[in-house]
């Protein structure tokens, strides 16, 4: 886990915050990863990572790739009574994902580094077109995409949970609260319910890294709520 405030250099193994120290490699920043992999790589060095110990290389740095690695990927090395991404359901949960990527897990950033009001106006409407589709789809619904937990969930919990908490306000995705969209906020209380996605919520790293950005906050000042009852 890197330190959640951006640096000059990226991301850093601090370990402070409670967050790690590199222990396999020795790394004082991600980048030192990137080029221990490829030593002329000069382009971002982004998280998250899947790092190959026994070949000291990157595997992957593509979240949505590395999330369907693990769940398939591992063979008789991995536990398998849990499928993300079941035959029978890969259509619509393909489908459902490209709406959400586009609208939705990226849709905030878009709204967020806009530099035109046009840019801004169009990417927040999207956002707010998803979260009422979603909230649509999950009347009577405990998930996304079929009867079961998918690969679709864990997509869509990784914005959900950081909504409130930095993309209304400092990405100014404020036109509506989670709150006005009932369906989701139940969705969203019941991944919390479980204790796998409740472990890997750190309040204080979202905002602490999110108002890090200095083309956002140049002054680095990170904001005492919103306190969440959810959280």
């Amino acid at each position: 886990m890197v330190d959640p405030r951006l640096t000059d250099q990226g991301w850093a193994f601090s370990g402070e915050l409670g967050t790690d120290r590199d222990d396999i490699n020795g790394a004082r920043h991600m980048h030192d990863l990137y080029t221990r992999a490829d030593p002329a790589y000069s382009g971002r060095a982004t998280v998250p990572v899947l790092w190959d110990r026994s070949r000291s290389t990157l595997v992957n740095n593509e979240s949505a790739d590395i999330l369907q690695i693990l769940n398939g990927d591992f063979g008789a090395l991995a536990q398998n009574e849990i499928d993300l991404r079941p035959a029978a359901l890969v259509d619509a949960i393909d489908a459902t994902n490209a709406r959400l990527y586009a609208d939705f897990n990226n849709g905030v950033y878009q709204a967020g580094f806009a530099t035109t009001q046009a840019a801004y106006d169009e990417a927040v409407r999207r956002v707010f077109d998803c979260l009422a589709w979603m909230d649509a789809r999950l009347e009577g619904k405990q998930w996304l995409v079929g009867e079961q937990l998918t690969e679709t969930d864990i997509r869509t919990f990784v914005t959900l949970v950081r909504f409130d908490l930095a993309y209304y306000g400092l990405f100014k995705c404020n036109l509506r609260p989670l709150s006005a969209y009932p369906n989701v906020m139940a969705y969203l209380r019941r991944l919390l319910a479980m204790p796998a996605f409740a472990s890997s919520v750190r309040a204080d790293h979202i905002k602490a890294g999110y108002y890090s950005i200095r083309a956002l906050n140049p002054a680095g000042i990170v904001p005492a709520g919103p306190l969440l009852d959810y959280l």
